[in-house]
């Protein structure tokens, strides 16, 4: 999956990561916070993808931008 693909998948896992751990972001942080983590989920999880697909980069993603949410909660976010 090339950087921008993942960039796309990270908007839409951002929001439902936002979602998922019931954080209120305004558009612009859901978006950064998915592409983030769909960056970093994407990367770790490459041999994943190219073993099962698309969907593991999707799920790649979401758990990303899930961490990425929880180190802002924990270390920006006062």
């Amino acid at each position: 999956m090339g950087i921008i693909a993942l960039i796309i998948v990270g908007a839409a896992a951002g929001f439902l990561a936002t979602r998922l751990m019931k954080v209120e972001a305004d558009i612009p942080t859901t978006m950064f916070i998915g592409i983030i983590g769909a960056l970093i989920g994407g990367l770790v999880l490459r041999m994943l993808i190219s073993v099962m697909g698309w969907m593991a980069g999707f799920v790649g993603a979401v758990l990303g931008a899930l961490l990425v949410i929880w180190l802002w909660q924990k270390y920006v976010r006062k």
